[in-house]
């Protein structure tokens, strides 16, 4: 079982920045690519990014690639998402996922999810 808890949320301007955390625990985080995924009222989950196990392989949606950047920790057992140039559109629910490091895990940016965060709120004022 691997635990995933969110942190950083909250509220910005337009053009603001926020780092949002993943921290892990558990079984071993090493064997776990790490998606961010987000949830606008009204929308759908989509997938925000995603990284592989060992860092090396990242992945990113059309609609945050320039200005989204994540990255890994593996001594922290912790993923980290720099939103840079935030737009109101980026309003929602974060959440962290864990999902079983695969050969196509990265590309599917990270489906199917293992184990779900409970998400931290983001919201960006125009």
């Amino acid at each position: 079982q691997l635990q995933v808890v969110e942190s950083g949320g909250g509220l910005v301007q337009t053009g603001g920045s926020l780092r949002l955390s993943c921290a892990a625990s558990g079984t071993i985080w090493d064997d776990y690519a790490i998606g961010w995924f987000r949830q606008a009222p009204g929308k759908e989950r989509e997938g925000v990014s995603c990284i592989s196990n060992s860092g090396s392989s990242t992945n990113y949606a059309d609609s945050v690639k320039g200005r989204f950047t994540i990255s890994r920790d593996n001594a922290k057992d912790t993923v980290y998402l720099q939103m840079n140039s935030l737009k109101p559109e980026d309003t929602g629910v974060y959440y962290c996922a864990a999902a079983g490091q695969g050969l196509y895990t990265v590309q599917r940016m990270c489906a199917p999810v293992n184990y779900w965060g409970q998400g931290t709120q983001v919201t960006v004022s125009s």
